[in-house]
């Protein structure tokens, strides 16, 4: 007999744009989100019943993801995402979790004549600032931050070497090679009580987001790295060390490969090796590194 196991839905790629502007300076901030919100709880009836009465219909998502933001703050993104995840655990009975993710876009005040202009911005970046929050019922809000989209790269510092050689390992051992990635890093919350309990943790969120970043950085352009998996996990140790709210941190970093290319078919050119000046990037396959590391 066929039974349903798991069930969620909601709406997803809500766009949503806030503009503060403020009076007495004329300054004006801006934020730009892509929303999505799932639900669980009590509609298993809409699924094997065709019941409808047990619905909070998507559209209503959307409607109240940009009530909310009119009627709350925005940023910090893990303050928003667990406004509106809790709204709806407690706005619908019938509803026990409630999941939204936020990503927020990134838009750069301009320097125009050597100062920070009052409304223009930029697109500097693919880079996106994350949240996931989850709100389940009687037992808080579960926050997880993350850094996505960092394209970084360096020409020196990576080694490869002492992997596991068989019969089927073609890759040469490298002790100098170029190390390109996109980063993806997360970091989980303890787990917090109630939107107060957020609030209160308010100037912690952006601190965290700029310390991962700075460390991120700072341990990708510095370590001489034997590995992906190592470089990634001293990473996780220092945030770890660095947000005493944390209890997890993760990464998943893809490897942009930069292949050597032999010319000397024409005229004896050397490009390989310690005379390597010119590469081409590779798009796919690549390596895939994962990780998290607990308290």
């Amino acid at each position: 007999m066929a039974k349903l196991s798991v069930a969620q839905y909601g709406k997803d790629n809500i766009r949503v744009y806030k503009v503060h502007r403020n009076q007495e300076t004329g300054v004006q901030d801006v934020v730009e989100m892509t929303v999505c919100v799932l639900l669980q709880g009590d509609i298993e009836t809409s699924y094997t019943e065709a019941d409808n009465s047990v619905v909070v219909a998507t559209d209503t998502m959307k409607q109240t993801t940009y009530i909310m933001a009119k009627q709350h703050p925005v940023t910090p993104p893990e303050l928003f995402g667990s406004i509106l995840a809790s709204h709806f655990v407690e706005t619908y009975k019938h509803i026990h979790s409630a999941q939204v993710k936020i990503i927020t876009h990134r838009w750069t005040r301009m320097t125009v004549d050597g100062k920070p202009h009052p409304h223009s911005f930029m697109r500097d970046g693919a880079e996106t600032r994350n949240v996931e929050a989850v709100a389940t019922e009687g037992k808080g809000i579960d926050v997880r931050s993350a850094i996505a989209g960092l394209l970084v790269l360096k020409s020196t510092g990576s080694a490869f070497h002492g992997f596991v050689r068989n019969e089927y390992a073609a890759l040469q051992e490298v002790d100098d090679r170029i190390l390109s990635t996109e980063v993806d890093c997360g970091w989980k919350w303890d787990t917090f009580g109630s939107v107060k309990d957020v609030e209160a943790a308010i100037p912690k969120f952006d601190e965290a987001w700029n310390r991962a970043r700075e460390i991120t950085m700072t341990t990708f352009a510095k370590d001489e790295s034997a590995s992906v998996q190592n470089t990634m996990y001293k990473m996780c140790e220092q945030i770890l060390a660095a947000v005493p709210m944390v209890n997890a941190v993760d990464y998943s970093l893809p490897n942009k490969h930069y292949f050597e290319i032999d010319l000397s078919w024409h005229k004896g050119l050397k490009n390989t090796g310690k005379d390597a000046e010119v590469y081409e990037p590779q798009s796919n396959p690549n390596g895939l590194i994962q990780c998290t590391v607990a308290r």
